[in-house]
């Protein structure tokens, strides 16, 4: 039955992207994001849906005669910049070519569908949209696994749809603490009570959900999101109150397998994946270092005879941590330039919140620049411990904060000078007067 209701949806929505290129463009993210074809059975769960998307968005741009302008901003001059270096990292990469070419076939596509992405984010209403998207598709997992860990009494993790990138235990619990500040920036700006009430009960649920994944990381990256709130908040005490409560609810409600295992954080040196993770940190580290502008390419680190030149018989997996995986899989050149994506990402988001201060009609761009911050800073402190250095949510939102940064921009250009401002260019004295 789901596979037919998803196949009905895909048939219905495909053509209209054909019409309506930004339409296109929000069924490419639900898919990539949500993998709704992961949750059925079936004929629809291997089709390359998100391939299907894509080509019925560029035959949209031109039937449409859009986008308009090309989405030139820093963060799109940097995601060009990053595909040029994988792309000359693919080229000499270490690895076996078939499993290189794949995964960089993979991320190419991403990068190139985010520029086209950027492009046709040309008004405020697309970004809320697109929001809500990105919202919808981890929030479901959020509330799902939310309602399960009420039901089974957090006895069980929480896990993501197979055959994507979330649905390890520990992924799915980053991705959702990096949706939810995302979830409280839609509260904050939906006009109706009952939207806003849904909105918070969607937090509360993934806050339990993201708890009962039974992630270390996660815990530490929803410590640091906590700190960020109530760092950014202008009612501290309020703020400290509320946080307090909600973390200690969540959890007080695991059992005690579950404190057990988050007991293990401060005795690192006796855990066995703590310590193999330190131990793929520093095979990564070397790898960088004998290969230090190009690395050893896509999965470079998961291959033994890769592995073996720094380290001869050690462990040849995911890296775990999303420093450690570029340094080794691309090297310092394209490290500094995926970091620098994250850094001007967060200088957006504060331009954002200066500009907007003090316009009404830019609230909006006000909230989204505090909210987007705090998800930069659970997606840093979180992915320590994760591979997801190439993860398109993360990219969406910096191209999403992108986007607005130039809306808030041409807004601001755009805007009568206030009177006091103009006064005060030409002088004390009005306008008329003349002076001997």
């Amino acid at each position: 039955m789901r596979d037919a209701v998803f196949l009905l949806t895909m048939a219905g929505l495909l053509p209209i992207a054909v019409f309506r290129p930004f339409v296109g463009v929000l069924l490419w993210c639900w898919i990539s994001f949500m993998n709704p074809h992961r949750l059925v059975y079936g004929f629809a769960m291997e089709q390359p849906w998100a391939a299907a998307v894509f080509a019925a968005t560029l035959l949209g741009c031109v039937l449409a005669q859009e986008p308009k302008r090309p989405p030139l901003n820093a963060i799109t001059a940097l995601l060009v910049a990053f595909l040029a270096c994988i792309t000359l990292t693919t080229l000499v990469a270490a690895g076996d070519p078939a499993q290189v070419w794949q995964k960089y076939s993979a991320v190419s596509k991403v990068l190139l569908g985010l520029l086209l992405t950027g492009a046709l984010l040309t008004d405020r209403w697309r970004i809320h949209a697109l929001i809500w998207v990105m919202v919808i598709s981890i929030g479901h997992f959020g509330v799902r696994g939310g309602i399960f860990s009420l039901v089974t009494g957090g006895n069980y993790r929480v896990w993501g749809p197979p055959q994507t990138m979330i649905h390890d235990n520990n992924h799915l619990a980053a991705a959702m603490l990096v949706a939810t500040p995302l979830m409280n920036y839609l509260r904050l700006q939906s006009r109706h009570a009952l939207i806003r009430f849904g909105l918070a009960a969607a937090m509360a649920l993934t806050l339990l959900a993201l708890i009962a994944s039974y992630s270390r990381g996660a815990l530490l990256g929803l410590a640091a999101v906590a700190v960020t709130l109530w760092w950014r908040s202008q009612r501290k005490l309020i703020s400290a109150a509320v946080l307090a409560v909600a973390l200690a609810g969540g959890i007080t409600f695991m059992p005690p397998q579950w404190m057990e295992r988050m007991e293990t954080i401060g005795t690192y040196q006796e855990d066995g994946s703590a310590m193999g993770r330190l131990e793929l940190w520093k095979i990564s580290w070397q790898l960088a270092l004998r290969n230090p502008l190009t690395g050893t390419g896509f999965t470079g680190p998961y291959n033994q005879a890769v592995v073996d030149t720094v380290q001869p018989d050690g462990p040849a997996r995911a890296v775990h941590s999303i420093w450690f995986e570029l340094l080794g899989e691309q090297g310092f050149p394209a490290a500094f330039i995926w970091l620098a994506l994250i850094v001007t990402g967060a200088i957006y988001a504060q331009r954002m919140v200066r500009l907007a201060h003090g316009h009404a009609e830019l609230r909006w761009a006000h909230d989204l620049g505090r909210m987007s911050q705090v998800s930069l800073v659970a997606y840093l402190v979180a992915g320590t411990f994760l591979s997801l250095s190439y993860w398109d949510f993360l990219w969406t939102l910096l191209v999403v904060i992108g986007a607005a940064h130039v809306l808030v921009r041409r807004a601001l250009a755009a805007a009568p000078e206030p009177v006091s401002q103009r006064a005060a260019a030409q002088g004390w004295r009005p306008r008329g007067w003349r002076t001997a």
